[in-house]
């Protein structure tokens, strides 16, 4: 068990263990976005910082078949930031949450040495999508294309650049193909800690592991920040899912079904 891992299994609690925490029709999820650990301010203005945070955040609602409503921030400034700087964060925060609809309802802002910001999002859902739905024999698949979002990383540690839409920067959810195929969908999660170790969780939480039907390299499974997604759905479903990934232009591929077996995570933690 990682430190992560481990850290979790000291609270024991029947909402935890999905994207967000499921509460009488309300979903609670919480992410720290923070200077020098998940980006750098010299790779990104602070708009896209700020917009960034967000869409993290909402990812997990997105993940779940929520719909966000009312966001909280925590926001951690320099000292010496202006007023201009300061400006170009609202804007990316707010104009993430309009795209969603979600209305930024309060928080707190402190002085710091650097730019710490940690939102909160409180979503409603009807029919929610959790991880544990998942039954053997379903086929896995995720959404559009990985191994971008380390790529682009592994440049800009390396003092080079990257394009402006760049996943790194620019996240794309997938809300319409989750909203419009989650009948079909036995599980799902978004992939925030790469595909190899977000299907750790799903063999978790289901208690069952995988048979790859396609083959997927160690740098396109480990590579973490996509927010693509991680659906199961049962084999009679298949042309329902895809019908509707078409609909909503979102590419999507099959790679697996799940099997009584053991899964082992090839990848390294990205938190400890």
């Amino acid at each position: 068990m990682n430190l992560e891992n481990y850290f979790i299994s000291q609270f024991k609690s029947n909402h935890i263990g999905d994207d967000g925490a499921l509460i009488d029709g309300f979903v609670y999820s919480k992410d720290a976005f923070f200077e020098n650990v998940h980006f750098k301010r010299k790779w990104m203005s602070f708009y896209e910082i700020a917009y960034k945070s967000m869409m993290v955040n909402i990812s997990d609602a997105i993940a779940m078949n929520a719909v966000p409503k009312y966001i909280l921030l925590s926001v951690a400034m320099p000292k010496n930031i202006t007023k201009d700087e300061m400006r170009e964060l609202s804007s990316g925060f707010k104009d993430a949450a309009a795209k969603f609809g979600a209305d930024i309802i309060g928080g707190d802002t402190i002085s710091n040495s650097k730019l710490d910001i940690t939102v909160t999002v409180i979503s409603k859902v009807d029919k929610p999508l959790l991880r544990d739905g998942m039954r053997k024999n379903h086929l896995l698949a995720y959404t559009g294309e990985l191994g971008k979002s380390a790529k682009d990383l592994k440049k800009l540690l390396n003092l080079g650049s990257i394009h402006k839409k760049s996943k790194f920067v620019n996240i794309q959810l997938r809300d319409r193909f989750i909203s419009n195929s989650s009948r079909y969908l036995s599980s799902g999660m978004d992939i925030s800690d790469g595909l190899f170790s977000d299907l750790d969780k799903l063999s978790s939480s289901n208690n069952l592991g995988f048979k790859f039907s396609t083959c997927i390299s160690k740098k396109v499974g480990c590579s973490g920040e996509e927010y693509e997604m991680l659906v199961s759905f049962d084999k009679r479903n298949r042309k329902a899912v895809l019908r509707r990934a078409k609909l909503s232009r979102t590419k999507l591929t099959i790679f697996a079904s799940s099997a009584r077996k053991k899964y082992t995570n090839r990848c390294k933690a990205h938190h400890f």
